[in-house]
């Protein structure tokens, strides 16, 4: 730099950690979809955006403990959770560096009952989820979660 200024180091250690759950539901007859929630109008955080299940990790929560936690609260759904993580990925939020955790999840039973921050579900296959959400990374992550099979360990 041409004024003897050094550039700013990059901020470390300054992210905010969230968990994702992506809710499979298997039909024999149809394709497997994914519960998807659309934010609120009154969502400070990208009203109208369709997503997953999703949360931040509380002070001295496990990211699992996090995930069930969100699952409980956003759809009141029973699920068995896979306890390994399926995908991380980086992303911002508001301006805020985040990682998001993701787990994949299969119904048990259950109907959906959304929480108050979300005004809207759907089960949706790949193609739909793709067509209505702009989080690219959460886009090809329900593709690779709708594609893989489940873990028989």
């Amino acid at each position: 730099m041409d004024s003897g200024q050094r550039a700013p180091k990059p901020m470390r250690g300054q992210h905010v950690v969230a968990v994702a759950a992506l809710v499979i539901r298997r039909d024999l007859s149809a394709d497997p979809r994914v519960l998807a929630l659309r934010r609120g109008p009154d969502n400070r955080a990208g009203p109208g955006l369709w997503e997953t299940i999703s949360g931040r990790v509380e002070r001295g929560e496990q990211p699992e403990a996090a995930v069930r936690r969100e699952i409980v609260e956003e759809s009141a759904l029973e699920v068995e959770l896979e306890t390994r993580p399926f995908a991380t990925y980086a992303a911002e939020r508001r301006g805020e560096p985040m990682i998001v955790i993701l787990y994949r999840a299969r119904l048990r039973a259950g109907e959906v009952q959304i929480s108050p921050e979300h005004d809207a579900f759907a089960w949706l296959t790949a193609a739909e989820f793709r067509a209505r959400s702009t989080l690219l990374p959460l886009v090809t992550v329900v593709e690779q979660a709708l594609s893989s099979p489940w873990p028989s360990c």
